[in-house]
């Protein structure tokens, strides 16, 4: 028997009547080690007040914790050592430290007990992170899902209050589902926060009441740098494989269309097939999927499968141009199935489509309505739709692993607007504010329609208040003092960071 929450590692080496084939070597580690660290494994650039946490091992009762700036101390350190920094009970995995230095790198390590069991304490691995050379007022991703009265809550709307419930304001902060941190559109890390402003009622703030920084002199910092960005440019790849679109549109049906395309061309017979991730419920007829398309007329011919937030897998066609689509309207049995969910669109070389959908992009089951005959030319237009069948909202669909057989160009992907101009975001003053009053705008009035990440720095002087006790932040848009009617859109913020002067070169 093999010891608990121990690495162990092997190696199998194969020969031949010649020469010996060395193996490679390979580890696993036995059950009851503890994992998970926060900060993950050699993370850089950690908050200066961390908060560490792990995962326990299944047979743990208490642990050990070990902390220090010395690898080797910290691996061989026991409760005699300086690096012993106390025992908690199961339940309690978290260490807060002291206030660290900045711009250095720590070690640390947890040993598991149970007093049950002779084996004990289970050494745990060393782990390391390094502290910032900069102070973050917000990184975004602490934030998770959890409601309350969990104690482990932390959703990002509860941190930065926005405008809900506030007749004069028309902030609302986060998705409108989980994840409610933005964890698709980020500037660095895995989150970033979404913010919506609606300035019809005069103006949109969301504010974040500060525990630490608070003394915004600390290091002599003297530029405040955030990173913000528009709605998306109709289509983004991140990570690699997975495209966000965001479409609005009256809707793929009738006799013209109004959505978003991502197409490439492809000539004679081929397929597509993608699983769709998510897709916005801005109308329950919202519809993203998969689309093979004669032109890019609004009225083309097109074959269309796609998964809707409340009516299903469908398949939905238009046969002749200019004329009305058709739909596979008497199919029932699809029409609880939700994203995600994967679907494929085929092209044969009779000029018929056939349309599949699979719950693992594996076995795939044909649609009741295969196939569907839409004569189109030999070249056509193949890739990614969406509508959200309301144009006064934008709306979100997560797609991946977009895969095309046949004769297709090897092209990016090219995407536009059919049969309709995308909502974008209205043009509105954006600003910053401290302790609620203190107000700078960025320079470009047009700044919210920015769709790329982008970087803004702020002297710290421009705000004239006392640095040393900064309670608030506010990010918002519109005329905060005089507030008027405006317009609306959604706004990404990531890495908000205080930064001191850049060091002088060296002589």
């Amino acid at each position: 028997p093999l010891k608990l929450a121990k690495t162990y590692y092997w190696r199998v080496d194969e020969f031949d009547a010649i020469e010996t084939y060395k193996g490679e070597v390979w580890s696993f580690t036995t059950e009851g080690a503890i994992g998970s660290p926060d900060p993950s494994n050699v993370a850089v650039d950690v908050k200066q007040i961390p908060v560490l946490t792990w995962s326990p091992g299944v047979y743990a009762a208490s642990h050990q914790v070990y902390f220090g700036t010395d690898e080797d101390a910290v691996k061989n350190a026991d409760t005699g050592s300086p690096e012993y920094k106390g025992t908690g009970d199961l339940g309690s995995e978290s260490f807060e430290p002291e206030k660290l230095l900045w711009d250095s790198t720590y070690y640390w390590r947890i040993d598991e007990v149970n007093n049950a069991n002779p084996d004990t304490p289970w050494i745990g691995p060393v782990w390391s992170f390094t502290t910032a050379n900069f102070l973050a007022v917000d990184d975004f991703e602490s934030y998770n899902d959890i409601d309350p009265p969990d104690p482990g809550s932390n959703r990002i709307f509860e941190a930065w209050i926005d405008g809900y419930g506030i007749p004069t304001n028309g902030a609302l902060v986060g998705n409108d589902l989980p994840p409610y941190a933005e964890q698709t559109i980020v500037h660095s890390g895995s989150q970033s926060m979404p913010l919506s402003y609606d300035n019809s009622i005069g103006y949109s703030e969301a504010t974040l009441t500060l525990t630490y920084p608070r003394d915004w002199t600390e290091n002599g910092v003297n530029t405040l740098s955030l990173r913000f960005r528009g709605n998306p440019a109709g289509l983004v790849e991140a990570p690699a494989g997975t495209y966000t679109m965001s479409a609005s549109g009256a809707d793929i049906w009738g006799q013209v269309d109004e959505f978003r395309y991502a197409w490439k061309q492809l000539s004679g017979v081929g397929s597509i097939s993608a699983q769709v991730l998510s897709v916005e419920n801005t109308d329950p007829w919202a519809k993203a999927g998969l689309m093979i398309r004669e032109s890019l007329a609004p009225g083309s011919k097109f074959a269309f499968v796609f998964v809707s937030p409340t009516n299903g897998c469908r398949f939905q066609a238009r046969l002749t141009t200019d004329a009305d689509a058709i739909a596979d309207d008497s199919v029932t049995t699809l029409q609880a199935i939700e994203a995600p969910q994967w679907v494929k669109l085929e092209r044969t070389a009779d000029g018929d489509f056939n349309a599949y959908n699979s719950d693992d992009g594996v076995t795939w089951s044909p649609l009741a309505w295969n196939p569907r005959r839409v004569l189109m030319s030999p070249n056509v237009y193949i890739g990614i739709a969406l509508t959200s069948h309301n144009v006064n909202e934008m709306c979100k669909a997560e797609f991946s692993n977009v895969q095309t057989t046949g004769t297709v160009t090897p092209m990016m992907w090219t995407h536009e607007a059919i049969g309709t101009t995308m909502l974008s975001n209205d043009a509105e003053p954006m600003y910053v504010a401290l302790n609620g009053s203190a107000v700078v705008s960025h320079d470009n009035p047009n700044a919210a329609q920015i769709n790329e990440w982008t970087e803004w720095n702020i002297d710290l002087q421009a705000f004239g208040i006392n640095l040393t006790n900064v309670n608030t932040i506010s990010l918002g848009f519109g005329d905060k003092t005089n507030p008027q009617a405006g317009g609306s859109g959604t706004m990404y913020f990531d890495d908000i960071r205080l930064y001191p002067p850049p060091a002088e070169p060296a002589p």
